[in-house]
């Protein structure tokens, strides 16, 4: 059975939590690079978040968790769907789906459930 060590893991989870400032809620597509999260596809974001430090996974594995959200500014108007982090300026971190797509307008503010980053075990 493979092993990987908890402090391999850390070691990208940390990197997460030291460079992860900014989410941005994201239509059209999972975002897969910079511009793709804080330009193209984003229609919101928030700025100076702190994901913490590693910690077991709920199931298995090492995460981090990106706080819940509810001062998102909202940017453009249209149907979010995904996540990005990155750290603000040019580094494209991590992705994903939300946990359900909603609908914003420019102007207004978003809320996000708390988002858990995961490296699960080997199998």
């Amino acid at each position: 059975m493979p092993f990987i060590t908890d402090t391999a893991f850390d070691q990208g989870l940390s990197y997460l939590d030291t460079n992860g400032t900014r989410i941005d809620i994201c239509e059209t597509a999972e975002p897969t690079n910079y511009t793709e999260a804080t330009s193209t596809n984003s229609v919101g974001n928030r700025t100076g978040l702190n994901t913490g430090a590693p910690q077991d996974g709920a199931t298995d594995g090492r995460r981090v968790i990106v706080p819940a959200i509810t001062d998102g500014s909202v940017t453009g108007t249209g149907t979010a769907g995904w996540w990005a982090l990155t750290d603000g300026a040019s580094l494209f971190l991590a992705a994903g789906a939300l946990s359900a797509s909603q609908g914003v307008t420019t102007g207004n503010t978003f809320t996000l459930d708390a988002i858990s980053i995961t490296f699960r075990d080997a199998a």
